[in-house]
């Protein structure tokens, strides 16, 4: 790899662990703030609407400038919307200021890899990105988790005292924000050094317009490819399932396992760690050319989540996760690789990625209302996990139906 590829990994480490820690502690303030069940989800809705409301923007905003000038410019509106807390903002709306720098972010992280690097190791860098990614997840839920419930961390940063300085910072949640605020600096420090690719676009409209109908185009013709409209369907299909996901374990760790918040966290990372070892793996052992050789693993996984209905004691529960979040990082990194190189060779890159993320982040909104409407429904646990597994079984099945039908235009395609 290009040594330009290991500052954009660092620069992606620390901003995705202060997400991860602000999301667990937004889910603390909620719980001070006794707010209903169903309100947890908002969080991440809130998040992922800039995702959708911005998709026809920011990929011309990314292709604007160089990508690491976009990388610091949107790291700061998140440390700008982490900030906002300390000023009484809402939660849920602090977190969705945060979302607004994340969606126009996103373009810039992925969409450097393509100028970067040749197509042949977009697989690989995708899995060490992935890898990086989930193993900033495991950390940042740890991180969160520590920062917003247990009272030993609390008490150690709240002993602090600066002399001469006197400081509003008297809560355990302000104490975690000042962390979080650290770690979302230090990224941005990465995102200084991030070198120009020099790669340059035709100069973007600046006309909402021209923009809406300009980002309507490129996902047509990538959900009209072949092999576009599969990758995306699956990563579509992942990013939903994976936040609804993320919900579940923390309400399964509660109520099925007995842990606290900070325990239950740690299911997210137990989760994070498998998929970080199956994007490892598929970075080694998959190519571009058999990425669609991984499919049937996707309808494999929605079967073994299933099996979380019948564990109830955490030392089940971690082998259990491991397994699942292994299957969807050997399937979901090679199917993000081939998007990234399709949406590269149809469109330019900010452009494709939004599209992307369009997509993605539409599904999380849905299944997120969905998940909070069985909330507000009080539809019990198992049954929750039962539909969520056999609707990732069944999609996956359609989705491969499909790749059936259109398999010698695929591998035709695939002769890079």
């Amino acid at each position: 790899m290009k040594k330009g590829f290991y500052t954009i990994m660092a620069a992606q480490f620390f901003s995705s662990l202060a997400d991860n820690a602000l999301f667990i502690a937004c889910v603390g303030f909620l719980t001070l703030l006794k707010a209903p069940e169903w309100m947890t989800p908002m969080l991440k809705w809130s998040f992922v609407l800039s995702y959708v409301l911005l998709g026809a923007f920011v990929g011309a905003f990314a292709d604007s400038f160089p990508k690491g000038k976009v990388m610091f410019m949107t790291n700061l509106i998140k440390i700008g919307g982490c900030a906002t807390i300390f000023f009484q903002l809402h939660p849920v709306l602090a977190y969705g200021i945060v979302g607004l720098g994340a969606a126009a972010y996103s373009p810039a992280k992925y969409g450097i890899l393509t100028e970067l690097l040749p197509p042949e190791q977009l697989v690989a860098a995708n899995g060490w990105i992935e890898g990086l990614t989930i193993s900033s997840t495991i950390f940042g839920v740890v991180l969160g988790g520590a920062l917003s419930a247990n009272a030993a961390v609390s008490s150690f940063l709240l002993s602090f005292d600066f002399p001469f300085i006197t400081t509003s910072i008297d809560t355990p949640g302000e104490a975690a924000l000042c962390v979080i605020v650290g770690v979302y600096c230090l990224a941005a420090l990465f995102n200084l050094g991030i070198a120009d690719t020099e790669v340059r676009y035709a100069k973007q409209s600046t006309r909402a317009g021209q923009l809406i109908a300009d980002f309507w185009r490129c996902s047509g013709v990538l959900w009209r490819d072949k092999l576009g409209q599969l990758s995306l369907a699956v990563t579509t299909l992942f990013w939903g399932a994976g936040t609804a996901l993320q919900y579940i374990l923390l309400r399964w760790g509660q109520e099925t396992l007995g842990l606290g918040l900070d325990k239950a966290a740690l299911l997210q990372g137990v989760f994070a760690f498998g998929v970080a070892g199956g994007a490892v793996l598929a970075a080694r052992y998959v190519t571009l050319r058999r990425s669609l050789s991984v499919l049937w693993l996707g309808m494999l996984m929605g079967g073994v989540v299933m099996l979380m209905t019948v564990v109830h004691t955490a030392w089940m529960a971690a082998p259990l996760l491991i397994v699942i979040g292994g299957l969807a990082g050997f399937f979901v990194v090679p199917m993000n690789a081939l998007l990234q190189h399709r949406g590269y060779k149809l469109m330019s890159a900010g452009h494709s990625v939004a599209v992307q993320n369009f997509n993605e982040n539409l599904s999380i909104l849905a299944v997120m209302a969905l998940y909070a409407m069985m909330l507000r429904m009080n539809i019990g646990l198992n049954t929750t996990i039962l539909i969520f597994g056999g609707f990732v079984a069944a999609s996956m099945g359609l989705i491969m139906l499909r790749h059936a039908a259109t398999k010698p235009a695929c591998n035709r395609e695939l002769n890079l």
